[in-house]
């Protein structure tokens, strides 16, 4: 897991981006496999979101890699009331937003892209220097050699 020093300059990231767009009613940072890295989201169960985000983001892969769009950058959800935005943060992190349905989404894209960047640079440095792989899988065996096994982008 990302170190308690990086978690409390990622929750500061969320704060300031709430404090900029002031029609963001929560941001949550979480792994790409679920887990609340820091999360600024009152009335809303961070845990329950950062788990629905990783599946959301499992099926916007999926998505993106069967019609050759390339890699997963954003998913923008907009419900009766107000907005969903998750956007990539790094290598193993992501941002999610909520809005308000009057927010200018072009002000929320702008500032999510934005915010995930850094959090993805929080994220991604801490776990270099811990030495700790990027995602929550187990390593693989090594291959025999003279065979590789095809491998799905992440």
């Amino acid at each position: 897991m990302v170190p308690e020093a990086e978690v409390r300059d990622v929750l500061d990231e969320l704060q300031r981006l709430r404090a900029r767009v002031p029609l963001l009613s929560g941001a949550l940072a979480a792994s790409t496999d679920g887990l609340v890295l820091a999360h600024d989201t009152p009335g809303v169960e961070a845990e329950g979101v950062a788990a629905l985000t990783a599946a959301a983001l499992g099926v916007s892969i999926r998505m993106t890699d069967a019609t050759g769009r390339g890699g997963f950058r954003e998913l923008l959800v907009r419900g009766g009331s107000g907005y969903i935005a998750t956007y990539a943060a790094g290598s193993s992190a992501v941002l999610t937003l909520l809005a308000e349905d009057r927010i200018n989404v072009g002000r929320l894209h702008l500032e999510g892209r934005r915010a995930g960047a850094r959090i993805g640079e929080l994220v991604d440095a801490a776990l270099e220097r811990t030495g700790r792989p990027a995602t929550a899988a187990p390593p693989r065996p090594a291959d025999p050699p003279g065979r590789t096994l095809p491998q799905r982008p992440t």
